[in-house]
């Protein structure tokens, strides 16, 4: 099922398991990470994973940086990022929140990684029964 909000798509890949798909060009802020929050609220009362497709080019405001990924169901994160700016990125936002303990994998785009993360989602929300 598809869901589009202000800035991205999200497609509910299973009951523990939403893609998100940030439109193109974007600055994400924080107000958006506000939206993404409150969806996932709405949609998870248990704990969750989130694979992060990042097939367009964007960016983050500090503010979205330092919030983004607070959700308390949210216990993986699976990022597929197709060239090394946007790994960098990835790696850079990891980086700024690694004091929150991120369950946090990176994955690419160009070497089958979205099955990969998505199995990998799968696999780290087992211990949760999702």
């Amino acid at each position: 099922m598809k869901h589009k909000l202000s800035f991205c798509t999200i497609n509910m890949l299973s009951d523990a398991v939403a893609e998100v798909i940030v439109n193109s060009g974007l600055e994400i802020s924080l107000e958006m990470v506000e939206e993404l929050d409150a969806f996932f609220t709405e949609k998870y009362s248990k704990p969750f994973g989130v694979l992060i497709n990042k097939v367009n080019h964007y960016h983050y405001a500090f503010e979205a940086k330092l919030s983004i990924g607070s959700h308390e169901y949210l216990k993986a994160i699976a990022v597929v990022n197709y060239n090394e700016k946007s790994k960098k990125v990835t790696d850079d936002i990891a980086s700024v929140r690694k004091m929150d303990g991120w369950n946090l994998q990176s994955f690419s785009g160009l070497e089958l990684g979205w099955q990969q993360a998505h199995d990998w989602l799968k696999k780290e929300l087992s211990a949760f029964g999702g």
